[in-house]
């Protein structure tokens, strides 16, 4: 049976009169512009968002994503290249590339974006967790032959993966496989809210090659369960895998160079 579902911007709308913008993921101040994105950069290379290897998105879509002109952007980008954080490729296939992600400047960077926010940040993934459980009931009664195929096909490719940028990959796109299971763009724009909210206003899950094993073994678990049609079974194996992004998060705040 369909289920009823609104437009992007419909549901885009609703979610912001759920999940109200938070200190984490407000606009960046036009004063320190450049110094706040190149924080905001640093951090969310730190918990994982982006991996050694991986390029980061396009100037211009940076600055959508961060509310800020594509200059102060470039700006960003280019003191990251000065502390050896990114290499800035020319070319078609070009851009900011991740060098490293962590150097002396990432400590202050994680200090002044998620430390100040941590008891936000134990809601926000409590929230999360809870949220997470629902899509992935939802997924279960409601995943249509399409969704198997591409659950399926997700959990191929994160089996497959040969290094930290495919399994990062392939780890999202399951969780989008998932998310779209639910038949219902109101779901999604929340769980993308919340996790824009919780990557600083960026909005790309958090990963660490520590945990690749339990985060494979429970993808299997989650898939097969939503196949299956388990509903219970599968919220409750979501509800514990994405602690795995809490855990990723905690570890770079318990740095012992964190301030």
């Amino acid at each position: 049976m369909p289920y009823p579902t609104g437009s992007g911007a419909g549901a885009a709308d609703g979610v912001r009169r759920l999940v109200h913008p938070a200190p984490l993921s407000e606009p960046v101040q036009r004063a320190s512009a450049p110094s706040e994105v190149t924080d905001r950069l640093l951090a969310a290379i730190a918990i994982g968002e982006f991996l050694p290897g991986e390029r980061l998105p396009a100037e211009r879509t940076l600055a959508q994503m961060l509310g800020v002109a594509r200059s102060t952007v470039h700006d960003a980008l280019h003191q990251l290249r000065d502390a050896g954080v990114v290499e800035i490729r020319l070319g078609r296939s070009g851009g900011a590339v991740v060098r490293s992600d962590w150097t002396p400047e990432s400590a202050g960077a994680v200090a002044r974006t998620l430390s100040v926010q941590r008891p936000q940040l134990g809601e926000l993934f409590d929230l999360r967790r809870l949220v997470e459980g629902m899509i992935a009931r939802a997924a279960a009664e409601r995943r249509t032959p399409d969704d198997v195929r591409q659950l399926e096909n997700g959990l191929l490719a994160c089996r497959r993966a040969r290094s930290s940028k495919e399994a990062h990959a392939a780890d999202q796109s399951i969780h989008r496989a998932v998310a779209s299971a639910t038949q219902n763009t109101h779901v999604l724009a929340m769980r993308e809210s919340i996790l824009a909210t919780i990557t600083l206003g960026i909005g790309i899950e958090p990963y660490s090659a520590t945990h690749y094993d339990q985060a494979l073994n429970e993808h299997t678990e989650l898939v097969e369960a939503i196949i299956a049609g388990d509903v219970d079974g599968a919220g409750g194996i979501a509800e514990r895998h994405f602690e795995i992004t809490r855990d990723v998060v905690q570890r770079v705040l318990d740095r012992p160079d964190t301030p």
